[in-house]
């Protein structure tokens, strides 16, 4: 989703936003403040907390992580108590549709200020509400979970990179946030499970969901749908298998580029990706190794040059030539060595067959830098069903749209019937890691169902790099950086 598509969610949800802060705006009045006070950060948190006579230094305990959510609750409750809302049911409906209710309340002649929640005039009024301190913490915890589960299942969740087969666009100690809503949530498929636990319990490793009910996939409607050169994050098709047999929602969670989408004609010729018959943009801090061959002094790349250029997998098997791992641009800049005879890109040939490259037949003879051509699946799509086809689409009619499929000779059964072509349920994504040489991806486990996508990789709030030097551990120049 571009600046536009942005700025259409902006207009979106401004109304909502201008609601709830009209009716705080009026709420503030009605307990003898100034509107406008209602309209600054954390200040109008600290004129909460005044006007329900609770510590300032609440405040302090915001910065802390976990805490400040609940906390953050704790004091939005209080001041709707404030206003008479006692009942678990007007605290619910504060919380969960603030723009329907705070404005009503604020709006609303009958709403009066009654005075701060920790004050004895109101202990007094409302006695027989008052909760103890354990259990309002207890109260204001549940809905902290309820609305952060809500804003990780439908709008936004966090994410960290802790692999390296997305570098150098994406770098191992990344800290991202991913959209749900860009390609539209997609509702639960395993509903009972343990909150903020993806497939298992930490410290135990025990299976953090139970798999005896199973939900329909159902997808939200989204402001866009995955395109070729997204950020995607998926989950990770083969999980289905032995041994884990997850269900789609709480399979591994992978992040890869998407090169090829429903209805694409795609294939990869000496490591470059065409699309259509049409060669495609590398990323331009795309990775992938080089063969370097040196003047045979035997000097390799010291240890500041490789954080420098950021040279990974050296290895060196002649004492004149060795391979590494880096970016086209580190690749020049390394070639620049006074030592340095070539740098070359390190790509395999057409024809040399690697078993463990998609679809794993001997026949195609086909490998991680050449592959294709074939048709990406897309919902609708005929595919006449022979010996050179159903080896690339046999897993998604099987597996991922859930058919019987059985090969008798040369005959070909689905669900017990003989046939000839197979029409596809789902649309399928093809995704690759822009570490080329250093990347399970597509081209190892075949295509994505549209089923697995889980939402948009859109920024880097924080870079962390545990290989750099004890005061530049933080990449600042990707703090808040947006992924391209």
């Amino acid at each position: 989703m571009g600046i536009a598509g942005y700025m259409g969610v902006f207009i979106t949800i401004s109304p909502l936003l201008l609601l709830i802060l009209a009716g705080y705006w009026k709420l503030f009045e009605k307990a003898g403040r100034r509107g406008w006070e209602a309209l600054i950060p954390v200040y109008h948190l600290y004129i909460m907390l005044k006007l329900n006579q609770r510590p300032w230094w609440w405040l302090l305990l915001l910065a802390v992580p976990g805490i400040n959510l609940i906390l953050f609750f704790v004091i939005l409750i209080d001041f709707h108590k404030s206003f008479g809302k006692v009942r678990v049911r007007q605290i619910t409906m504060a919380v969960l549709l603030p723009f329907v209710f705070i404005p009503k309340w604020g709006f609303d002649k009958h709403t009066q200020y009654v005075g701060p929640v920790a004050g004895d005039d109101f202990r007094e009024r409302y006695g027989k509400t008052v909760k103890s301190p354990v259990r309002e913490l207890a109260e204001a915890a549940f809905f902290a979970l309820l609305v952060a589960c809500a804003i990780r299942g439908f709008f936004l969740e966090a994410y960290t990179i802790p692999s390296s087969s997305m570098e150098s666009s994406l770098m191992v100690g990344d800290f991202l946030f991913v959209s749900k809503i860009n390609y539209g949530a997609r509702l639960p498929m395993t509903p009972v499970a343990f909150p903020f636990a993806h497939n298992v319990m930490p410290y135990t490793g025990t299976k953090s969901y139970w798999g005896g009910i199973g939900l329909p996939y159902y997808r939200l409607p989204g402001f866009s749908h995955v395109k070729n050169g997204d950020a995607v994050v998926f989950n990770y098709p083969m999980d289905a298998d032995s041994p884990y047999y997850r269900p789609v929602d709480k399979q591994d969670n992978y992040i890869k580029r998407c090169e090829g989408s429903p209805g694409d004609t795609i294939k990869m010729e000496y490591g470059q990706v065409y699309i259509n018959g049409k060669s495609v943009t590398t990323p331009a801090n795309a990775q992938m190794e080089y063969g370097v061959h040196t003047d045979g002094t035997g000097r390799a790349p010291g240890p500041d040059m490789r954080y420098r250029l950021h040279l990974k997998d050296v290895q060196q098997f002649t004492r004149a030539d060795y391979t590494l791992n880096t970016t086209a641009a580190s690749a020049e800049k390394l070639a620049l060595s006074p030592y340095i005879k070539s740098v070359k890109p390190d790509v395999r040939l057409r024809g040399f067959y690697d078993p463990e490259v998609f679809p794993h037949n001997p026949r195609l003879r086909w490998n991680e830098d050449n592959w294709g051509p074939f048709v990406i699946p897309k919902a609708g799509w005929t595919v006449k069903l022979d010996s050179v086809t159903l080896p690339l689409y046999s897993r998604a009619i099987s597996v991922y749209e859930n058919n019987g499929l059985a090969v008798k000779g040369k005959d070909i059964f689905i669900n017990g019937k003989k046939t000839d072509s197979y029409t596809f349920k789902m649309n399928y994504y093809w995704m690759m890691g822009d570490n080329r040489h250093n990347s399970e991806d597509s081209r190892f486990w075949g295509f994505v169902p549209e089923d697995h996508i889980v939402g948009k990789a859109v920024f880097v709030w924080m870079s962390w790099d545990a290989e750099a030097p004890s005061f530049n551990k933080i990449r600042w120049n990707r703090v808040f950086s947006r992924i391209n």
